[in-house]
């Protein structure tokens, strides 16, 4: 059984006992988050698909950590005009096991 969920913004596959890497969720690490946006879900081929979400479906996770992403370097160059620029940046993530998949 798979579900795709919205979950801040994104839309995922998820699974029951699978781990996933979202944006920052403001829970704490342990906490038990329930998302109700649920936009498909199936069930061994019986497929259930939302106008826009799904009735009664639900997935609950459980927030293992808060990580910070690799590092994106951004590089600007103009040729011949002595112009570059170099930035770098760190996406903030939580880390989340699926341990329920209600449909």
């Amino acid at each position: 059984m798979y579900a795709i969920v919205e979950i801040a913004g994104q839309q995922m596959k998820v699974e029951k006992g699978r781990k996933i890497y979202v944006h920052r969720l403001e829970n704490a690490e342990g906490e038990t988050v329930v998302f109700n946006k649920v936009l498909l879900v199936d069930d061994e081929g019986a497929v259930k698909v939302g106008t826009p979400v799904v009735d009664g479906a639900s997935v609950t996770v459980t927030v293992l950590e808060h990580v910070k992403g690799d590092k994106v370097l951004v590089f600007k160059k103009k040729r011949r005009k002595s112009y570059q620029k170099m930035n770098g940046h760190r996406q903030y993530l939580t880390k989340v096991q699926i341990e329920e998949v209600i449909g």
